[in-house]
């Protein structure tokens, strides 16, 4: 099978032959139809996320067709679409596990960072961690679901109750979950780079109140914030923006070093947390309401060999919305 490789840290991936992999028990065999590309993978390439397994094969945002399966399946038949997104597997059985919150399981493995992902033809992925997929919506379209819409939704949901929400950058998961905010009723601020008018147009189209440029007073008095930038210099932008007793929520895996500030920006109750990883239920729940608002997801898709090309213009800031790999078949416009 085709496949995109990451050999070392740093390094560009590379384009390779390797054998179709065998679904062992538990495990379902997937033809791959689209993968997005996710910041997170830009962070892995960078080496800014330091303990993947290598050689590896990246991507965490998979939406297949199931073609094989292993010993002791039988949740999805031969021919069924899923998606795959980061969370590969848990031990089922550690105190985080066994409160509801397999998201900060001690030994978790994530898709396309300890097990290989969706950048090649072929995968092989443990059946319990995937989530059905309904509906005609393109590969294409779905696969930003899997991961920015995730992180988003679960983002959001820790933010808590209000009316005005500041979603700081605008790219692959702000522009689904201002879809979903504004579907249940908040009030959105897009905040992006000074002078990045196509962005703040989008966020306009996709339905946000506003937008304009980080620092922007016209943003202030916010009820909850996400952060979705890695720069950690928003977050006392942030907190200067918010209202008493609301709360920033930082959405990324990996971020900046955060600058210090004044505790009079944190006072009057407001919250600053972090959202990590996503757990099954997270998805049970979104995928069906990304349907029913419904979301539309701005993609850029490449070829599978153009991943390089993707990682590289989602470093620079110049996909609109999410980058997508289509891997089989005719991707869609």
């Amino acid at each position: 099978m085709r496949a995109m490789v990451l050999e070392a840290a740093g390094q560009p991936l590379v384009e390779a032959e390797l054998p179709d992999p065998e679904p062992g028990p538990g495990q379902i065999l997937l033809e791959v139809g689209a993968c997005g590309v996710c910041r997170t993978d830009l962070h892995i390439v960078d080496g800014e996320l330091t303990e993947p397994k290598l050689p590896l094969v990246l991507g965490h945002q998979i939406v297949g067709r199931v073609i094989g399966s292993g010993p002791g399946t039988g949740l999805f038949v031969e021919g069924a679409r899923v998606g795959v997104p980061w969370l590969g597997w848990t031990d089922g059985e550690c105190r985080y596990c066994c409160s509801g919150r397999e998201n900060l399981c001690v030994s978790a493995k994530f898709t396309g960072y300890d097990l290989d992902g969706g950048y090649a033809e072929r995968v092989v992925v443990d059946e319990r961690y995937c989530l059905p997929l309904i509906g005609d919506q393109p590969d294409e379209h779905v696969a930003p679901l899997l991961c920015a819409g995730l992180i988003g939704y679960r983002s959001l949901r820790l933010a808590g109750e209000g009316e005005s929400l500041g979603l700081y950058g605008f790219g692959s998961s702000a522009h689904i979950i201002c879809q979903v905010a504004v579907a249940q009723g908040w009030e959105v601020y897009a905040l992006t780079r000074e002078g990045d008018t196509e962005t703040q147009a989008l966020a306009r189209e996709l339905g946000a109140h506003w937008a304009g440029a980080v620092g922007d007073p016209a943003a202030s008095d916010l009820d909850a914030a996400i952060i979705f930038a890695p720069a950690g210099e928003l977050v006392p932008e942030a907190l200067r923006a918010l209202a008493p007793g609301g709360t920033v929520v930082c959405a990324g895996i990996h971020m900046s070093d955060i600058p210090s500030f004044p505790y009079e920006i944190l006072w009057h109750e407001r919250t600053l947390r972090s959202v990590a990883n996503l757990t099954r239920l997270d998805g049970e729940e979104f995928i069906p309401l990304a349907l029913s608002v419904p979301v539309r997801t701005e993609i850029q898709v490449y070829p599978l060999e153009d991943a390089n090309l993707a990682l590289n213009d989602i470093r620079h800031g110049t996909v609109r919305g999410s980058a997508v790999l289509s891997v089989a078949g005719e991707p869609a416009a």
